[in-house]
C-alpha cells in the first residue's frame, strides 16, 4: 500500500499552500499536487463599487505586491475613461514602479529564495532563513539589505502616499509629483541601488556560480521544463515593467504572438481543477493538453526568467551585460531552468535600479502637468503591468456612471500555476526514490515552487462568489465518521 507525504504549510512565500505527494507501493512518486486552500473574492465583491475606488481596493489583495495591483488598476482606469496620461505623470508612475520592483526583488532573493543557496538546501530549517543568511554573509550585509529596501520603499511612500497600499494613481495621471529636493534624494538612492545590485550579482556569482554542486542543480533535469514564455516588451523588444506589448515565445525561442494588453482574451484561457482554488491559464491558440510541457502544450511561464526569454535584451547597459552573461553561462536562449529564475531576478533588479536613475534624472518629472481629467463615458477597460511575479491583467466593465459590473483579474502567480504544479511533481519524482525522505529533500521539492516567488493570496478567486467546501469529521481514532459537502 502506498503512502502520502504532506508539506503543510509550505514556506517562504506570500500566502498559504500545501504540497501533497502520493507514493506507490515501491515508495516512488505516483503523483504530487500543489494545493492552494485559501480564497480571496476580490473579483466578486468589487462589483457595485465605483471604478475610481479600484486602485485603492485591489492593492488590498496583497501586502507584498500592492504597487503592482495599484498600477495595473490605475492603467485600467486610463483605458476605461479613454484618457491620455501626461508624459510627466507616466514617468512618475514608472519611477515609483521601478523602486517597487527593485525592493521586491531584493526581498525575495535575500529573505525567501536566497537561503536555499546561501545556506544550502540541506541546512537545518532553523538556519535556512534570513537570519542564517545574515550570520553567514555578515551583519553589515544584513544592514545594507535593510537600508536599501527602506530607502526605495521611502520613494513609494513619498510619491505613492503609502508604501503598503499606494493611493497616488488617478485616471489620467497621478496626485503628486516630486520636488527638486525629492528628486536629488531619489537620484542618490538610485545610484546606491545600482551599487547594491552589483553586490547582489557578485554574491550570486561567488556563492552559486562558483559552486559546481549548485550549478549542476540549476542546469540539471530536476528543475527543467520546456514551456512557452510571456513578458512585456518595449518597441525594441526589450524588457519593460510598466508599459508595452505582451510578447510570447515558444520553447525554441521563436516569437509565437505579440499583442496589446486589451486583447488578452484572444490569447489566454483558464483551466480549472477540482483540487485547488487557483486557476490554470494556458495559451488559447495552442490549447490545454494537461500538465505537460513542450511546443504542443499551451502551458506558459511568466516572471523574471520568462521576461528575459521573451525579450531581446535589457534596455539599460549594466543589466544588458548581465543578461548576456546569463545566457552565456546557461547555454543560450531560451533558458528552461526553473532555478535560473533567481539569477534572472537579480538581472531585473539591476534594470530596475538603472531605470529608476534614468527617470529620476529626467527633469520632466518636475513638470506640474501631471493629470488630464477624464471626459469620456466609461464602458470597459484593461490594464497590464509586469508584477515581480509576472504579467498582471486587470479588466473592468462598468455602467455609464462608472459603477463596476464585472471584474476579471489574471494575477501574475496564476499565470505560473500550471508550471508550478509541473515543477513540484517533477522534482518530487526525481528526488524521492524507494520511500526515502528527509527534511532537506522535501525542501528541495519546495524549491521547485519557491523559484517562481508565488503570491498565493493574489492568485485565488471564486467567480460564483461562493466557496466549494468539504468538511470531514473524525472520531478519537482519526476515523472519518461524517463528511459535509457544499458544491
Amino acid at each position: 500500500m502506498g503512502r502520502k507525504l504532506t508539506i503543510d504549510p509550505i514556506t517562504r512565500l506570500e500566502g498559504h499552500g500545501k504540497i501533497e505527494i502520493f507514493l506507490d507501493n515501491k515508495g516512488n512518486v505516483a503523483n504530487a499536487y500543489l494545493q492552494v486552500p485559501e480564497l480571496r473574492g476580490f473579483e466578486k465583491f468589487s462589483e457595485g463599487r465605483r471604478s475610481e475606488e479600484m486602485p485603492r481596493i485591489t492593492p488590498k489583495i496583497c501586502g507584498v505586491c500592492p504597487t503592482a495591483h495599484h498600477m495595473a488598476s490605475t492603467k485600467t482606469l486610463d483605458d476605461l475613461y479613454k484618457v491620455q496620461v501626461p508624459p510627466a505623470a507616466k514617468k512618475i508612475r514608472e519611477l515609483i514602479y521601478s523602486a517597487f520592483m527593485f525592493e521586491d526583488h531584493t526581498l525575495h532573493f535575500y529573505f525567501l529564495g536566497g537561503p536555499d543557496f546561501v545556506m544550502g538546501p540541506d541546512a537545518p530549517p532553523s538556519e535556512r532563513n534570513i537570519l542564517g543568511v545574515i550570520q553567514k554573509v555578515g551583519v553589515e550585509t544584513g544592514k545594507r539589505v535593510i537600508n536599501i529596501r527602506k530607502r526605495t520603499r521611502d520613494i513609494i511612500t513619498l510619491l505613492g502616499g503609502k508604501v503598503i497600499h499606494p493611493v497616488c494613481g488617478l485616471p489620467g495621471g497621478v496626485s503628486k509629483g516630486p520636488t527638486k529636493d525629492d528628486r536629488k534624494e531619489i537620484i542618490q538612492t538610485a545610484k546606491d541601488a545600482i551599487e547594491f545590485s552589483k553586490f547582489s550579482l557578485k554574491l550570486f556569482a561567488d556563492v552559486v556560480l562558483q559552486n559546481k554542486k549548485y550549478v549542476d542543480l540549476v542546469v540539471g533535469d530536476i528543475y527543467k521544463h520546456k514551456t512557452y514564455y510571456m513578458g512585456m516588451v518595449d518597441e525594441n523588444n526589450k524588457v519593460n515593467f510598466y508599459d508595452g506589448m505582451i510578447r510570447v515565445v515558444d520553447p525554441e525561442g521563436n516569437e509565437f504572438c505579440k499583442f496589446k494588453g486589451r486583447d488578452y482574451l484572444n490569447h489566454i484561457e483558464e483551466h480549472v481543477e477540482e483540487w485547488s482554488y487557483i486557476k490554470f491559464p494556458y495559451l488559447k491558440n495552442v490549447g490545454w493538453k494537461g500538465f505537460t510541457d513542450g511546443i504542443d502544450s499551451g502551458v506558459f511561464r511568466v516572471a523574471p526568467l520568462a521576461r528575459l526569454n521573451a525579450s531581446d535584451g535589457m534596455a539599460t547597459p549594466l543589466a544588458q551585460e548581465e543578461y548576456e552573461k546569463f545566457y552565456d553561462v546557461l547555454g543560450g536562449k531560451p533558458a528552461h531552468y526553473t532555478l535560473a529564475f533567481h539569477w534572472a531576478r537579480l538581472v531585473e533588479q539591476m534594470y530596475a535600479a538603472e531605470r529608476l536613475l534614468e527617470l529620476a534624472e529626467d527633469k520632466e518629472i518636475l513638470n506640474k502637468n501631471i493629470r488630464n481629467i477624464p471626459t469620456e463615458t466609461p464602458i470597459e477597460g484593461v490594464g497590464v503591468v509586469e508584477a515581480p511575479r509576472g504579467t498582471l491583467f486587470h479588466h473592468y466593465k462598468t455602467d455609464e456612471k462608472g459603477i463596476i459590473e464585472k471584474v476579471n483579474l489574471i494575477v501574475a502567480t496564476v499565470n505560473n500555476s500550471a508550471a508550478m504544479s509541473m515543477s513540484i511533481k517533477k522534482a518530487a519524482e526525481r528526488l524521492i526514490k524507494n520511500g526515502k525522505v528527509s527534511d532537506g529533500l522535501l525542501n528541495m521539492v519546495e524549491m521547485a515552487f519557491r523559484a517562481y516567488d508565488p503570491c498565493l493570496a493574489c492568485a485565488t478567486h471564486s467567480l460564483p462568489g461562493q466557496t466549494p467546501l468539504k468538511i470531514r469529521i473524525y472520531n478519537s481514532d482519526r476515523e472519518v465518521i461524517k463528511t459535509i459537502i457544499r458544491d
